[in-house]
């Protein structure tokens, strides 16, 4: 294509920039040819100009499409440069969190400084048996990959490992190593794979420090060599180890530290073994205070130390020699501490002070003399060709001597230290194969560069030519693999640097030329690489502003090196005088051990008194040993040998790379440096392995791929071929016109780079041109409904609109004809109107003007006639207010008065009614007071009416006597001489008046007080009627709530008492569980011996047979049997009471024992006491104890009978409270439960369970008193045998009295004591007919308690028979005979009968069998035994059974069919001890024949428990065996199979490895498990069980396809989540057509369909994020965030998923979970707790047939 087609307007490009290294921006105009300028549109919407050479455009990289953003291979970018390899690590680490990225061969892990949870065991399971390409990058990945090519080529693999200080260099290798020896684990060696282990925190104690810029930094590189046998199983390791920094151990700069181990011995100096190394704080220490940080924070020193010792235990080394080597360190420090002073002003000689103390120390702790070192740290010996000679040296030249000594010791304790582990890591057996891991340090550049760097940049300029060369191979196996013509690419080869470095006369080459010369410097020695390299090679170049430095022009750059020093550090002389002082040493065998003597050629010390400057010693010269000519051999040479040495070993392994990236030197969590990162990226070789493939053909799709993924570019015509190869050669031909952009393969499209997002922006363009297309159409339906709409509409408002109109017409016409109307009565009206006010008004007018008049002429008149009148009335109206006035007074004080007393009389009741006593009883008589105040009230209105009655008499014979006055009035008046009579009664009458008024005013008031008195009795009644309704309200909600409160409690504690059966029915298992692996382990290695030992015979041993015996007859009493329904035994602790039984019990039986001793011992005692008093005391002690025991059983009883009514007392308010029967539904007759709905029977069943959980606790204190009863009455028994022995113990010794002495008294005695006997045998018979009663009324006490729950389980146990009757028929014909269902079985024929029952049992060659025949037969054979009280035979035949059971398990161990059936047979023979056992609450739902034949002698529910636990065992064993079967299928079936088509071209394009279909499919999954759930019913095991079993299987499942989901990126997708939830759909089709919607399995699929709807919904607002949470419930926050940052949107459908989201959700996520460690995967190795019930068998034991084919003619029918 054109550069004008490629920099259209709108391409995105990439430009340099000086902070982020490259920045992208848009083209907004397109380039022609000719520019000279780019304009461009930056991501912050600024403008800007790119620069252009018009004679030689270097236009800018451009960029690759969105959806290539986040790849996990590099490779697989379309444009292969430096920004797109920066944009993808910089996209998945900050958006995604990705750390991980392939790079063709090169695995690229950036430092999170975090700790992630992608290194847990699950996940190293998870990529264990993957290919590479099938999960997301890891290191896990690359360890896989490199384990499987070793096993499957029987090639040794290498990993190599770099990066520089910082990176990650060193975790990487120790997660590697973990994988390897978690994966290849020794089976016969199981401390190899920790012994491997515990070599890394050793060598990072005494090979790491820090520096600036990592805390835990490796100066040494090693390589470690992991060996594997022909099962590659870890046999062994070897270490080998390149460039120990050791001039870090004198030097430290600032803000570094000295080797981790010497803090670790500062911090630990208080310790009772280091007291004698006078050690103190780092600080202390030349050697350790140098960089001036002697603590870390997020270190500890002293709990560091106790590992690294722990390690060397681990690795055998033995206390003492670690005391010996920490020895060895503090003399070091000590050493470091020695001060030497110079003699003269000249310093040309120098001394060490005699009390210098770590002098002293020094020399105590290596056992050297202390003159001794003192002079020869201060002089050297020169040998010439004829003498010796000893010279001083300078104080300078004596520190140097110092320090190359504690150097010189510290490699040597280094490599004592690798010999120590490798010996340790030493191979047990033959070496098949090996994985070597290589932790070398990167290429380094830092301001001042020494040998140390030079010598680790030439090692890495070795790496990264073995790297080019590698690759290189690699891409033209491939090319040749495909058949596609290649040429040699062109790549940067740096053989040119290394001939450099290591050639003839080159720089190492030079320098060990002059370290010989006598006189050699390092400015001689630049001076002769300026003269040979500086005008013949371009890789060496010499500094413009120094004389004494080169540089070196590497393949990651241009270093410059300083010359001073290199001389010194490539000789690393160390005087041999000072070595010879340490040989001599004889204190410490390590030591010792460290400088060896080399043969007779030893140096001769000189006198300790010779102190001359020149001092002949010795005529001659003498040979060096060969260590020292060893030591003498420069450091160059050594690391150039050791360097070749590991490059032969890289070359004969199959390399696989990581490079590790440092993203910030601040060491921030998740924070990316752009520069750094480049720089590093340059240095790794990750640029080189991109251009390489850049250069070739890095883009390569299948032919499949390429078919489906761009099918939208054929034509029909091309569409219409069969073959999709010649297909696609047509459409590339097409597509692409230059035939040397792609190669046809064998079975690839090779693409140059470009091609692919070429083609991607043509399928883009097309499925847009679709897009436009399918939107015209659409938009064209939807314009023309719109109009037709639109028109109908307007139609519609037109017809309503002229309606309207001319309604509104019509109602205008006749408003107008009425205004008029209106109009005319209106204005008649008001016409009218006025015209009447006008009338009325002069009629008003005149009738007043004529009335004023009228009462002016007539006021005239009467003025002068009322004058008198007038003051009458007045004089009577003051006499009557003087009157009024006075009693107002007297009647206020009065109530004055009153008020005082009534206000004393209210204090006084208020006082009595704050009282409690008065409550009390204002609330017992106020029904009496109301009825008092009623009567009273009653009594008023009676006196009120006969005052009434009174006022109306005196008002009759007032108004009578007015009369009569008036009458006496008139004849007065008529008589003017009766006037002086007329004012006497005129008098008279107004005193009556008065009265008459006062005594009214009087009654009124009385009936006012009346009135309010009865209103105050009324509120009375009132208030306490209301006091009374809350007091009934308040009872009723405190009983109400007390009911709520106990019905809580007992849902809360039958809740816990689940929650505990779950915990401790899985602990129980696990332990289970880990027995059966210990019997496993020992079967293994006691193979494993019988093999060492070559017997001829591998069967077991009888001896093992017996241990398998007696662990099944005696099983731990630390597990729990698996109960009927939910009882769980173990939950309940005993009580106090219990206790103090068992206590007192056990002293009855001890003074039982001293009983039974004790008429011997007192009878023929030798103490002269007489014996007939002894005989009298003992029988009166006997008498004495059994009354106490008799009153002790009286008041047990009455204490179990106490607490039996009190424990009683909850169900009887219960059963008055509500009906039992009615909320258990126990009441309906059977056939309507039948019919009932199944949803109805388990919320039945539910509330059952509940209820008899709460009843639980009672039924099992009433076994275990009833228990404890039986044991006392039992006591007494055995009391009764033996008082009754003691009677006739008695009546022979009362017999041998009688004999020996006649006297009477004495047989008076011996007659009362007779009688007394006599009584208290009665006793104990009444006693024991007492506890006979009592015995019997607990049973029917607890009969009455189970009465409660016995029918509804009767009932219930009896709808599930019937049930199970009609699911599985069972054939069991009658046979002719009379049989009692019992087996017989000779001692000898028990061997046949578990070889014929058990071994050769398959039910296939016995048609018409049971199942369970195996369980039914021994149970009849346990009967037989059962009816002979042979327990010795029960014990040995069921010890057989067992034994039998588990090797017919273990022999088909891998067959399911074979698992199911044992595990059916071993559930159906508990079943069968527990329905005939000794328990009632078992044979509830027996018939009565099924009652016949239990068992009558032995209870045999003890052997349950060692029947569950192997029940357990079976069941785990059969779990196992169908995830073995499972775990294959899971990953293809769930989320690689294409159930519904379409879906994968959906699919994002640039896998890194694409399988070519599916193994299995989902249909395949779901015939495995309709084959188990077939195999389980076939051997009817329990519904229950079958359940539990799915359940764990869909577990499984869900957990499988949930980590391949959360590990793989590209399966995280919208495409993939409807697939995936389709499948889950499918497997709740399958539940449900399998009745086991309600076993569980269900739940235990959410996880997987939330995560299926997780990768659907939307995720783009802040509503989204909050349905996501509501949404994802059973996901951790870990698997939420996983996917989605790891979720691929659909190319140019999609948008990524923001980070703002993600961090929005997560937040929510923290707010929603408690804070803590929440797990990525799912643990697929968890197993549920199973659950096996206890289920009625309908089998009829004398009904049983036995097919003659099984051929048990043996055994007895009995």
């Amino acid at each position: 294509m054109a550069a004008a087609e490629l920099y259209a307007q709108g391409t995105r490009v990439w430009i340099p920039d000086c902070l982020e290294v490259w920045k992208s921006a848009e083209l907004t105009r397109g380039y022609e040819e000719g520019d000279g300028f780019l304009h461009l549109r930056l991501e912050d919407g600024s403008e800007s100009t790119f620069p252009l050479d018009p004679r030689c455009p270097q236009l800018p990289f451009l960029r690759n499409p969105d959806y290539l953003s986040g790849e996990n291979d590099l490779v697989a970018l379309s444009y292969l440069h430096e920004p797109a390899v920066l944009h993808t690590l910089r996209t998945r680490f900050l958006e995604t969190n990705t750390i991980y990225t392939y790079c063709g061969i090169i695995l690229v892990a950036i430092n999170p400084y975090k700790q992630l949870p992608i290194y847990e065991e699950p996940v190293i399971y998870a990529y264990s048996g993957q290919n590479m390409g099938d999960m997301d990058p890891h290191i896990f990945a690359v360890a896989e990959d490199a384990y499987k090519q070793m096993s499957r080529n029987n090639e040794n693999q290498s990993l190599i490992i770099s990066g520089e200080s910082g990176a990650g260099k060193t975790a990487s290798a120790k997660y590697a190593m973990r994988y390897f020896a978690l994966v290849g684990g020794s089976l016969g060696d199981s401390s190899m794979e920790e012994k491997v282990l515990a070599s890394s925190p050793i060598m990072e104690a005494f090979g790491n420090a820090k520096t600036t810029r990592n805390d835990n930094s490796s100066r040494f590189g090693k390589y470690v060599e992991i060996c594997f046998s022909h099962e590659y199983r870890i046999v062994g390791a070897a270490m080998k180890t390149y460039l120990l920094e050791k001039s870090r151990l004198t030097f430290q700069a600032k803000a570094e530290r000295n080797y981790h181990i010497f803090y670790q011995l500062c911090a630990s100096a208080a310790l009772p073994e280091f007291q004698g190394l006078g050690l103190g704080g780092a600080e202390s220490f030349h050697y350790t205070n140098q960089g001036q940080c002697t603590h870390l924070e997020a270190t500890d020193d002293a709990a560091d130390l106790e590992s690294t010792r722990n390690a060397f235990s681990l690795l055998g080394v033995h206390e003492s020699s670690q005391l010996e080597l920490f020895s060895l360190l503090a003399s070091i420090l000590h050493l470091g501490n020695i001060q030497l002073r110079a003699k003269d002003r000249h310093g040309e000689s120098c001394f060490a002070e005699p009390g210098d103390a770590a002098l002293g120390l020094f020399c105590t702790l290596l056992g050297v003399e202390k003159s001794q070192v003192s002079r020869w740290l201060c002089y050297r010996k020169l040998v010439t060709a004829s003498e010796t000679y000893v010279k001083p040296m300078s104080r300078q030249q004596a520190l140097n001597s110092r320090d190359a000594l504690a150097k010189h010791i510290y490699g040597q304790l280094f490599k004592w230290i690798v010999s120590r582990i490798n010996k340790a890591l030493r191979a047990s057996c033959r070496q098949q194969a090996s994985i070597g891991i290589l932790d070398i340090y990167g290429f380094e550049t830092f301001t001042v560069n020494s040998f140390e760097q030079f010598c680790i940049n030439y090692a890495n300029e070795k790496l990264q030519q073995h790297f080019n060369l590698h690759v290189f191979k690699l891409e033209q196996e491939e090319y040749m693999k495909e058949e596609i013509p290649w040429t040699f690419i062109d790549f940067c080869d740096n053989q040119p640097c290394i001939d450099l470095i290591e050639a003839r006369l080159g720089i190492l080459d030079l320098l060990n030329e002059e370290c010989k010369m006598p006189k050699g410097s390092d400015a001689s020695w630049a001076q002769k690489l300026y003269d040979k390299h500086l005008h013949h090679s371009p890789h060496f170049q010499k500094p413009k502003m120094s004389t004494e430095a080169f540089i070196v022009r590497h393949f990651a750059g241009k270093v410059e090196y300083q010359c001073s020093g290199f001389l010194e550090k490539n000789q690393d002389t160390v005087h041999a005088e000072l070595i010879g002082l340490l040989r001599a040493s004889k204190k410490s065998a390590l030591l010792a051990e460290l400088f060896p003597e080399e043969g007779d050629g030893s140096i001769a010390l000189p006198s300790r008194r010779s102190h001359g400057s020149r001092v002949t010693v010795r005529p001659g010269r003498r040979s060096l040993p060969a260590t020292d000519k060893e030591h003498r051999k420069p450091i160059s040479t050594q690391f150039k040998a050791s360097l070749h040495k590991l490059m032969e070993t890289l070359s004969s392994t199959a390399p696989h790379y990581v490079r590790c990236i440092k993203p910030n030197d601040r060491k921030r969590p998740f924070e990316f440096d752009a520069k750094r990162a480049v720089e590093q990226l340059r240095a790794c070789g990750v640029l080189e392995t991109i251009q390489i493939s850049a250069s070739g053909y890095p883009s390569r799709w299948t032919y499949v791929e390429f078919f489906s993924r761009y099918r939208a570019l054929m034509r029909p015509e091309e569409l219409m071929g069969s073959d999709e190869r010649q297909t696609c050669r047509l459409v590339l031909e097409r597509l692409l016109k230059d035939p040397g952009k792609y190669q046809c393969g064998k079975g690839k499209i090779f693409f140059r780079a470009g091609q692919v997002a070429f083609l991607e922006e043509l399928r883009g363009r097309r499925l847009r041109a679709a897009c436009v297309v399918i939107q015209k159409s659409l938009r064209c339906w939807l314009g023309r409904r719109h109009f037709l709409r639109m028109r109908a509409a307007a139609i519609c408002l037109q017809r309503f609109s002229r309606g309207f109109l001319a309604r509104r017409l019509a109602r205008h016409l006749r408003r107008s004809s009425a205004a008029l109307t209106l109009q005319k009565n209106f204005k008649m009206a008001l016409a009218r109107r006025s015209y009447l006010r006008t009338q009325a008004a002069a009629v008003t007018i005149q009738a007043f003007a004529r009335g004023m008049f009228a009462r002016r002429l007539h006021r005239q008149m009467v003025a002068s006639q009322k004058a008198v009148v007038i003051q009458s009335a007045a004089r009577g109206w003051l006499a009557r207010t003087k009157y009024l006035r006075v009693r107002r007074a007297v009647v206020y004080l009065q109530c004055c008065y009153r008020r005082m007393r009534a206000r004393r009389e209210l204090r006084r009741l208020r006082i009595e009614a704050k009282s409690v006593e008065h409550y009390k009883q204002l609330n017992k008589g106020m029904e009496i007071k109301v009825m008092q105040l009623q009567c009273k009230v009653d009594e008023q209105a009676r006196e009120n009416r006969s005052l009434s009655e009174q006022l109306s008499a005196l008002r009759a014979s007032h108004s009578e006597e007015v009369e009569r006055l008036r009458s006496e009035l008139r004849a007065l008046r008529e008589d003017k001489a009766q006037e002086k009579r007329i004012r006497e009664l005129q008098e008279q009458l107004q005193r009556v008046e008065s009265e008459k008024s006062s005594s009214e005013g009087r009654l009124g008031q009385e009936m006012e007080e009346l009135k309010q008195r009865l209103t105050e009795l009324e509120a009375m009644k009132s208030n306490l009627k209301e006091e009374k309704d809350a007091l009934n309200q308040r009872i009723m909600e405190q009983s109400q709530e007390l009911e709520d409160q106990l019905r809580r409690r007992v849902a809360a504690e039958s809740q816990e008492l689940l929650c505990q059966l779950e915990g401790e029915r899985a602990r129980y298992q696990n332990l289970v569980k880990e027995c059966a692996r210990l019997e496993q382990c020992c079967e293994n290695l006691q193979d494993e011996v019988a093999f060492r030992k070559r017997t001829p015979s591998l069967q077991r041993s009888p001896s093992s047979d017996s241990i398998l015996d007696s662990e099944c007859s005696y099983p731990s009493s630390l597990s729990t049997a698996p109960s009927r329904d939910d009882a769980d035994p173990q939950s309940e602790s005993p009580s106090q009471s219990l206790d103090h039984e068992r206590g007192r019990w056990r002293q009855r039986h001890e003074w039982r024992r001293l009983r039974s001793d004790s008429p011997s011992s007192s009878l023929n005692g030798a103490d002269g006491q007489d014996p007939y008093e002894k005989a009298y005391l003992l029988l009166l002690g006997q008498l004495n104890v059994v009354t106490e025991d008799l009153a002790r059983t009286r008041e047990e009883l009455r204490r179990a009978r106490a607490q039996l009514a009190h424990e009683r007392k909850p169900f009887e308010i219960f059963k008055r409270r509500q009906n039992l029967a009615e909320i258990l539904g126990l009441n309906r007759s059977p056939e309507k439960m039948v019919e009932e709905d199944s949803m109805m029977e388990e919320d039945l069943k539910y509330a059952y369970d509940a209820v008899r959980v709460s009843n639980k606790l009672l039924e099992s204190q009433l076994q275990e008193q009833q228990q404890q009863h039986e044991q006392e009455l039992e006591g007494l028994r055995l009391d009764v045998c033996s008082l009754k022995q003691l009677s006739k113990q008695q009546q022979s010794l009362i017999q041998d009295l009688q004999r020996q002495q006649e006297e009477g008294g004495l047989q008076h005695q011996i007659v009362q004591l007779k009688r007394e006997n006599l009584d208290l045998e009665g006793q104990l018979e009444r006693q024991e007919k007492n506890m006979l009663k009592l015995q019997k009324q607990l049973k029917t006490s607890m009969k009455q308690i189970q009465d409660l729950t016995a029918s509804g389980e009767a009932r219930l146990l009896e709808q599930k028979v019937k049930v199970e009757e009609m699911e599985r028929p069972l054939d069991v014909p009658c046979p002719a005979g009379a049989f009692g269902g019992m087996l017989g079985c000779k001692a000898e024929d028990e061997g046949r009968l578990i070889r014929t029952i058990i071994t050769d049992f398959k039910p296939q060659q016995s048609p018409g069998a049971l199942p369970a025949l195996p369980a039914y037969v021994l149970f009849m054979c346990f009967r037989h035994a059962d009816s002979g009280h042979d327990e010795h035979r029960i014990r040995s035949l069921f010890a057989a059974a067992v034994s039998g059971i588990k090797r017919v398990v273990k022999k088909h161990s891998e067959d399911f069919g074979v698992v199911a059936l044992w595990l059916a047979n071993t559930c159906c023979l508990i079943n069968c001890l527990r329905q005939y056992g000794g328990d009632q609450s078992y044979r509830l739902a027996n018939t009565p024949k099924q009652n016949q034949h239990c068992l009558r002698n032995f209870d045999l529910a003890s052997h349950c428990q060692s029947l569950g636990d192997l029940a357990i065992q079976i069941y785990q064993q059969l779990i196992r065996v169908a995830q073995k079967k499972l775990k294959p299928m899971i990953v293809a079936a769930m989320l690689e199979s294409e159930t519904i088509q379409g879906l994968s071209s959906a699919r994002p394009p640039g896998y890194r490895k694409q399988p070519a279909a599916p193994a299995y499919t989902l249909d395949s999954l779901l015939q495995q498990l309709s084959s188990f759930h077939e195999a389980l019913g076939r051997h009817q095991l329990e519904p229950v069980v079958v359940g539990q079993t799915f359940r764990q299987l869909l577990f499984t499942v869900s957990g499988v396809a949930l980590n391949y989901l959360l590990l793989r990126r590209d399966a995280c997708s919208w495409s993939q989540g409807v697939q995936l939830r389709y499948n889950v759909s499918q497997l709740e089709e399958w539940l449900r057509a399998k009745g086991l919607q309600q076993s569980g399995a269900m739940e235990v699929l959410q996880p997987l369909i939330q995560a299926a709807q997780l990768l659907q919904v939307k995720k783009t607002t802040q509503e989204d994020a909050e349905a996501i949470c509501c949404l994802c419930t059973a996901l951790t926050t870990p698997q939420v965030m996983k996917i989605l940052r790891a979720y691929t949107p659909a190319a140019g459908l999609e948008e990524r998923v923001s980070p703002s989201f993600i961090s929005s959700v997560e937040n929510r996520l923290a707010e929603r979970t408690p804070a803590g460690p929440c797990q990525l995967l799912v643990d697929t190795a968890h197993l549920f707790p199973v659950h096996l019930p206890f289920s009625c068998s309908p089998v009829q034991l004398d009904e049983l047939r036995i097919p003659d084919s099984i051929n048990l003619t043996f055994l007895t029918r009995v």
